[in-house]
């Protein structure tokens, strides 16, 4: 069974603290009562509460020092404030100190139950939020580099090779689609290398011409062409001692080919329009989102240059592969934004946490961190919710279809349904809860009744 939420209600009233407890417990929440500020305060320190209701007017310790307190020592946790004083005033001073609503009495029950529900639901998508938060700064303390953020198996892979080929001056060829972050794998590699103080220098392929990518890449000697007023470094020469970041390889025609399998075998190379040899100390890593060993079948890509390029190979998986990894991207990309648009967000309610799941990502990292900037800007809550994605996301989140031969019993269909959530997970049966809209030990019930397998 899923645990319902506990309210702790303080009152002095007797009468209002026995009906709003009777109220609240035939709506199968947990209740706690306090008759003052101090035994609230005290429960509240020996039990896990989800929310409080408390009278501002009480002996002792009043409403008003309980709401301070909480809201020092629990920022997350949501207060409600009842009194048969209302006020403006007083509102506004609850308001400010913490309380998330105000009632006078005598209450409206359906109204407050409502807020109720409300209230902990906020609370609980922030406290998810927040671990989330933790659990990013975990992974990049774990991991030693900040921008790759990941805890599948997949990325865990990644960062173990990137670790151990990053201090050797291996040749590096990093594949994957077009934006799973290939360049993050040749800055990471480069951060954890010792050449980290040394040159960086990066040249993106597949923007220049032949003519101005053998210029870029080797430079040229005054008078070499025209237009040529002066000598010019090219980026061999410029990333001297440190790294150069080729990127789409797969781009470059059959001439700067061959020079550069040149200088990959010899580290020499000459000037356009020189004669002078110059000898380089380069690590190099390329990256391309083509399948060069295709391309080389298709007489595109010379041979020889492939196998001197692909003597560390690093695939970077699409993020339909490391579904796991969405909460952790989107919750790093909504602090980004916020800090970026002066937003106050706090994170993402499930239907949008679900829609983004569900999404196959054509365009992977990159297309979820534009989703998410455009939702931070457009969403008009404190939450970003479904209607505030993109409308590929919302209209593109069918996700698979579930399919029965009738007859069929409610048995057999729930356990098919289960079956089949918990495979489009990727075998993760927190998310498929989520996903079913049921608690993990709900599922994991469920699971033992219809005598399912975890491997099955």
């Amino acid at each position: 069974m899923v645990a319902m939420p506990e309210l702790l209600i303080a009152d002095d009233e007797k009468n209002i603290l026995s009906g709003l407890k009777i109220a609240f417990e035939d709506e199968g929440y947990s209740v706690l009562t306090a008759s003052d500020g101090k035994e609230a305060w005290d429960t509240l320190q020996k039990n896990s509460v989800d929310l409080v209701i408390t009278d501002l007017r009480m002996p002792g310790m009043d409403g008003y020092e309980l709401i301070k307190r909480i809201a020092s020592s629990y920022p997350t946790l949501p207060v409600i404030v009842l009194t048969g004083h209302g006020t403006i005033e007083t509102a506004v001073e609850a308001m400010r100190d913490g309380a998330v609503d105000f009632f006078t009495k005598p209450v409206d029950i359906d109204k407050l139950s409502l807020v109720v529900r409300k209230s902990i639901s906020a609370s609980s998508l922030a406290e998810q939020n927040r671990k989330l938060s933790e659990e990013i700064e975990r992974l990049r303390k774990e991991q030693g580099y900040s921008r790759i953020i990941g805890k599948s198996g997949k990325i865990a892979e990644m960062m173990s090779v990137i670790k151990q080929v990053a201090d050797t001056k291996a040749t590096v060829l990093v594949t994957g689609e077009s934006g799973t972050g290939k360049e993050l794998v040749a800055d990471a590699i480069v951060s954890f290398s010792s050449r980290s103080d040394k040159p960086f220098v990066k040249v993106h392929c597949a923007a220049l011409s032949s003519t101005l990518l053998e210029d870029e890449l080797f430079g040229h000697e005054k008078g070499a062409f025209t237009g040529a007023v002066s000598q010019k470094k090219g980026r061999f020469e410029l990333a001297d001692g440190g790294t150069l970041f080729l990127d789409e390889i797969g781009e470059i025609d059959a001439a700067t080919q061959v020079k550069l399998l040149r200088v990959l075998q010899e580290r020499q190379f000459e000037r356009v329009g020189g004669e002078k040899t110059i000898n380089v100390d380069v690590r190099v890593i390329c990256a391309t989102n083509r399948d060069l060993k295709a391309e080389v079948e298709k007489g595109n890509f010379r041979e020889d240059l492939y196998y001197r390029l692909n003597v560390v190979h690093i695939s970077v998986p699409p993020l339909r592969e490391r579904k796991e990894d969405i909460d952790l991207l989107a919750t790093d990309f909504l602090h980004t934004f916020n800090s970026e648009d002066g937003r106050e967000i706090k994170g993402f309610t499930p239907a949008a946490r679900k829609a983004m799941f569900s999404y196959s990502w054509p365009g992977n990292v990159r297309e979820l961190k534009n989703a998410v900037e455009s939702a931070v800007v457009l969403s008009r809550g404190t939450m970003i919710d479904r209607d505030d994605l993109p409308p590929q996301i919302r209209e593109g989140a069918g996700g698979a279809s579930v399919t029965f031969s009738l007859p069929v019993t409610l048995d057999e269909a729930e356990k098919t349904l289960i079956l089949e959530t918990i495979s489009f997970a990727g075998g993760n049966k927190t998310k498929a809860a989520e996903l079913l809209g049921i608690g993990r030990k709900t599922i994991q019930r469920k699971m033992a009744d219809y005598r399912i397998d975890s491997d099955e």
